[in-house]
């Protein structure tokens, strides 16, 4: 499966984005979908999943409540809603394909990055 991410961007603390990840070659109906970020010299962090089915999501406890992701399956879609951004969210966020269960924070498939920047 290869996966294209976009939507990052330049914002101010407060405001939102929503990132979008465009899957091909297979139908994410058969992946486990998420997001990862990177910030320069930390460590990457998990921040998000969502299972094959739909039914079921996970969240680091540092984007829980301002962070929501979702799936179409039609779209071959996976989006991350990023509400109350924080400076602290910087990074550059990679869409991922596993099939893995929910709370696993590693991976199979990465896309390219996107970058997101909050600063005032």
């Amino acid at each position: 499966v290869q996966l294209q991410a976009s939507g990052g961007g330049l914002v101010q603390p407060g405001d939102s984005l929503r990132l979008s990840c465009v899957a091909s070659g297979r139908s994410i109906r058969n992946y486990r979908m998420g997001w990862f970020r990177q910030a320069p010299g930390k460590e990457r962090e998990f921040v998000s999943a969502i299972r094959s089915t739909g039914a079921g999501t996970y969240y680091a406890d540092s984007v829980k409540g301002r962070f929501t992701i979702s799936r179409d399956a039609v779209k071959n879609t996976v989006y991350l809603q990023m509400n109350s951004l924080k400076p602290e969210d910087t990074a550059v966020y990679y869409c991922t394909a596993d099939h893995r269960l929910l709370y696993i924070p590693e991976t199979d498939y990465w896309g390219q990055g996107t970058q997101v920047t909050v600063s005032s």
